[in-house]
């Protein structure tokens, strides 16, 4: 059990999160201590969280039935 990730760990584990649930505690707290002593790595747990949200909602919009940004822009051509 290392306390001490480098930012690709970090990125792997956030990943990780997301796609498979909860960490083991040592890796959550690995998370906790480097976040707090990163600058980047906040950056890009946000930027993956933002991924997942606009993910989520284009599956909602397609799911409806909605055509797509390009279908709207081919017809005012």
């Amino acid at each position: 059990m290392r306390l001490r990730r480098t930012c690709k760990e970090v990125t792997l584990l956030l990943m990780q999160a997301q796609d498979q649930g909860p960490l083991p505690w040592w890796d959550r707290l690995a998370l906790t201590l480097h976040m707090k002593a990163c600058d980047a790595c906040p950056r890009v747990r946000d930027q993956l969280a933002l991924m997942q949200r606009a993910t989520a909602q284009w599956r909602r919009y397609s799911d409806e039935g909605g055509s797509s940004p390009t279908d709207d822009r081919s017809d005012k051509g």
